[in-house]
């Protein structure tokens, strides 16, 4: 027996699901904050489509939108303790990027680490809101039916999400190209354990997060302090990371999350990844040190991902 809906083709079906997929994914991955379940919420979205009556949806991507917002939504609902209870900081999931993240400054924004690490602090409904209507341009009216809630929750939602991430984003002031001349820079002293380089580059009140999952050891509070931040990356360069020697150590500078940041190497696995927030006087207020093993796996793939909100 056909699982094709009657007039209903099975290849079309599939052409408008991939025209689509890109957008499901970047919906996904902002909604999570994690490839793997975006990857999988997509997954599942793809099989509802081939079992949905598809001659009745008048507009895919509205309707699509909607499948992976609430897969979305269900999936952040069930992972909200696990990452409550998290060992240390939980930081997202890097993702290496390119296409129009790197071109559109609300795309490589709302995909930062900084950003969805504010974006953890919403509820999963303020999350979904604040997605679909400031970083995609969904009307109240279809996030309304995306979420299944009413318009005036959904404005509600908005108004307390808008607030919220605007309280507690990042300035940013640095464009594009000074970003990538401070974490070059910062590479540079890293590499050569150079204390004065690293001090001169780190705001006073800098910040580093450090994500080891309990998987490896990092620090299990954020570390505050130009100097002390400046010496636990000087160190890198002349003791012994994750069991791998400064000198089997590699690192690249790539593009994560839509900006300049590091992926340390050695052993034949991808060990951390590095990115920064960075002022407008040129100074790194924060910096995301992933080094869970478990998510790095997108990062360990080489695999580029077009995340933009187009």
């Amino acid at each position: 027996m056909s699982d094709v809906a009657p007039g209903q083709d099975a290849g079309q079906g599939q052409q408008v699901f991939q025209e689509h997929r890109r957008l499901l994914f970047s919906v996904a991955y902002r909604l999570l904050g994690s490839a793997a379940d975006a990857e999988d919420a997509v997954q599942d979205a793809w099989i509802r489509w081939t079992a949905a009556d598809r001659s009745q949806v008048a507009d895919p991507k509205a309707y699509l939108t909607r499948i992976v917002s609430n897969l979305a939504l269900e999936r952040l609902r069930a992972t909200r303790y696990k990452r409550e209870t998290y060992v240390g900081p939980w930081l997202p999931e890097p993702i290496l990027t390119g296409g129009d993240a790197s071109d559109a400054a609300v795309g490589a924004e709302s995909v930062s680490m900084a950003m969805l690490v504010v974006l953890e602090t919403l509820s999963p409904l303020e999350r979904a809101v604040f997605v679909l209507k400031d970083v995609f341009g969904f009307s109240h009216a279809e996030i309304a039916e995306a979420t299944e809630r009413s318009e005036p929750a959904v404005r509600q939602a908005a108004h307390r999400a808008r607030e919220h991430v605007q309280a507690r984003r990042p300035r940013y002031g640095a464009d594009r190209a000074r970003q990538r001349e401070v974490t070059e820079r910062f590479f540079a002293a890293t590499a050569g354990g150079d204390l004065n380089a690293l001090l001169e580059l780190l705001a006073p009140d800098v910040t580093l997060w450090t994500d080891g999952g309990g998987k490896v050891r990092q620090a299990l509070k954020p570390v505050v302090g130009a100097d002390t931040v400046a010496k636990w990356f000087a160190a890198l360069g002349t003791v012994a990371y994750q069991g791998v020697d400064p000198a089997d150590m590699r690192a690249e500078l790539v593009e994560i999350n839509g900006g300049p940041g590091l992926v340390f190497s050695g052993a034949g696995r991808v060990i951390s990844t590095v990115t920064f927030d960075v002022d407008a006087d040129g100074r790194i207020t924060a910096i995301h040190n992933v080094a869970n093993p478990d998510k790095l796996g997108a990062v360990a793939t080489g695999a580029r991902y077009d995340v933009g909100t187009t």
